[in-house]
């Protein structure tokens, strides 16, 4: 309040994204295009020329790379993907990938959006937290979510999709409801409610992760930019926006049973993900992503390549 006031504050802090993405434009220079976007728009003079610097490089670094065993693919090149096809791919095609990917997206964002747009309240209602002391809880908070990923994030490729993502969801579910239930209790005091919360962001942060990560890879890499932004659209229509408010009204009563309730909801959503996942997921780790879905522009045997 010294240098801004206080209606004027937190407006600044919004800046600091926009200062963010002033730096990750320049930074795009430095990231090569992906070869197989080029690929299927026609340009397979530059997409050979990024492989072959990208092989080169670990070559300078001591890698042998595998001479054989890759598939060959053909492909038709392409200006655009049509909406109806994508569409076709996505709810016919692929229809129960598409619901592992939706009800993953939907999970999440309920799970991850009702909590945390309403942390502040229950601090403030429950614990009596200074609305100026808040930051100070949200630190920990954010170090959870950040740490998931950068220490989980490897087991997904080492143990397996599937398993850890089943794993992630079904092990933030449980946390949420041990914690909802003493919270529910007074057996928790505002700073085991925030190691609470910081261990079962370290989880649900991780497994938030894997359903963007699932999204991108389960379906052909023509529609993967956009199969994110289908299904983030929905999740967070349904996950997102009712999350937050469902939360708010819980609060407004005052009564920690009726949050709980809440709690139990949101965990009852990450565990039915979870079980979708574990039994409809698709095992794409260590594999190509041509393998894991064939392209929609690849040309068979029968077809005539142009």
């Amino acid at each position: 309040p010294n240098l801004l006031p206080g209606d004027w504050g937190w407006r600044a802090c919004f800046f600091i994204g926009a200062a963010l993405a002033l730096i990750v434009l320049p930074m795009r220079i430095w990231v090569p295009e992906s070869p197989r976007w080029l690929l299927t728009h026609g340009d397979e003079r530059d997409a050979r020329a990024i492989v072959e610097g990208i092989e080169t490089r670990f070559r300078n670094e001591g890698h042998v790379l595998p001479a054989d065993g890759l598939t060959r693919l053909r492909l038709r090149a392409r200006e655009h993907t049509p909406l109806r096809e994508v569409f076709h791919t996505l709810f016919s095609l692929h229809r129960r990938r598409a619901l592992v990917g939706l009800s993953l997206m939907t999970a999440q964002a309920f799970f991850y959006n009702a909590i945390f747009f309403t942390y502040a309240l229950v601090l403030t209602d429950f614990y009596g937290v200074p609305g100026d002391h808040i930051g100070w809880y949200l630190l920990p908070f954010a170090l959870g979510n950040f740490l998931g990923p950068l220490v989980l994030g490897r087991l997904f490729d080492v143990i397996g999709r599937r398993k850890m993502i089943a794993s992630t969801y079904g092990m933030s579910a449980i946390l949420l409801t041990a914690s909802g239930y003493l919270f529910q209790q007074h057996m928790l005091t505002v700073v085991t409610q925030t190691v609470a919360w910081m261990v079962i962001f370290f989880f649900a942060s991780a497994a938030a992760s894997s359903a963007y990560l699932t999204v991108s890879e389960s379906f052909p890499l023509e529609i993967r930019a956009l199969a994110i932004a289908v299904f983030y659209a929905f999740g967070t229509a349904l996950g997102g926006i009712a999350g937050p408010a469902f939360f708010g009204r819980l609060i407004d009563t005052h009564q920690r049973s009726e949050v709980f309730s809440g709690y139990l909801v949101g965990s009852a959503l990450m565990l039915a993900a979870a079980v979708i996942a574990a039994i409809w997921g698709v095992d794409a780790e260590r594999k190509s992503l041509e393998h894991v879905a064939a392209p929609l522009s690849s040309v068979t045997d029968n077809d005539d390549p142009l």
